[in-house]
């Protein structure tokens, strides 16, 4: 028969191993579905945008490093409950570039907050479309305003 300092000893061993692996699993917790909110703005201008990251990553079989990349562009190699940062970490300015700023297009995306996000989500949506085999990059994935910000009440 154990000692009780020996089950005791176990005991500490079996809740330390089930909490690193709690924390090793928890990573970042992404639901299937998110508004899009970014608190370092000031306002919304528009309704907020409903992300489905499930139906992104399973129907359309897109890599996370797709949109998740490094302070070089190039794409992360993340798997489900990776930690991650919001874009907002690195795109900074929240906004667009302001007219008239002299900036080449890559320039404004690695500033400007929604430049980032919209340059990588319209871009991917009129390359899908045009894979789906409409040259003009409209169909099935939205690439207008309203299609992903819906109207918000006054």
């Amino acid at each position: 028969m154990m000692s009780k300092k020996a089950i005791k000893f176990m005991l500490a061993i079996g809740v330390s191993f089930l909490f690193a692996a709690t924390c090793i699993y928890a990573g970042t917790a992404v639901e299937d579905t998110f508004k899009m909110e970014t608190k370092e703005y000031a306002k919304h201008t528009k309704g907020l945008v409903e992300f489905t990251h499930k139906q992104h990553v399973e129907k359309h079989k897109i890599a996370c490093g797709t949109c998740h990349h490094d302070d070089k562009g190039k794409a992360l190699e993340l798997k489900a409950g990776d930690d991650v940062q919001k874009c907002v970490a690195c795109h900074k300015e929240t906004g667009k570039a302001p007219e008239g700023e002299k900036l080449k297009k890559n320039e404004k995306i690695a500033k400007y907050h929604k430049e980032a996000l919209h340059a990588n989500c319209i871009d991917c949506h009129k390359t899908s479309n045009k894979k789906a085999g409409d040259p003009k990059g409209k169909g099935p994935a939205p690439t207008s305003c309203n299609d992903c910000h819906p109207k918000t009440k006054p």
